[in-house]
């Protein structure tokens, strides 16, 4: 399997360690981030090795959805797939998301299974020439 890295952003550490872990015992390598600003960074400087963010919405300072606008405005990084991962479950709130250019929207709380399945699949349609596990 091609490891190809998931940034996993949101200001709630729990959040962050819980889903890094489902997703490295799938083997999937992860990069753990806790805001906005610091995505951005990561990205700048690992663009080529990022194929996926798992990024929430509600954190301080940069939301999810500027993130999300800067990485898929930017020529170098809107490749990158990302997943907005919340508890905003409201239908105005997915559309904003897919209005900024998300590629799928997953709500908390959400199962280790459900998670991994989803990443997974959506790693697959949009990149069926990588094997996924």
């Amino acid at each position: 399997m091609q490891k190809n890295k998931i940034l996993v952003v949101d200001d709630e550490p729990d959040i962050v360690n819980l889903v890094s872990k489902f997703l490295n015992l799938e083997n999937f390598e992860t990069i753990p981030c806790s805001n906005g600003k610091e995505a951005i960074d990561i990205i700048e400087t690992n663009t080529n090795e990022i194929i996926m963010v798992l990024l929430d919405i509600m954190m301080p300072g940069k939301s999810g959805y500027t993130v999300l606008e800067e990485i898929k405005n930017n020529e170098q990084s809107k490749h990158i797939l990302v997943v907005l991962f919340t508890v905003k479950s409201f239908k105005e709130d997915i559309q904003k998301g897919k209005k900024l250019g998300a590629d799928g929207y997953l709500t908390k709380p959400f199962s280790g299974t459900d998670l991994v399945n989803y990443v997974r699949n959506l790693l697959k349609k949009h990149y069926p020439e990588l094997e996924f596990a």
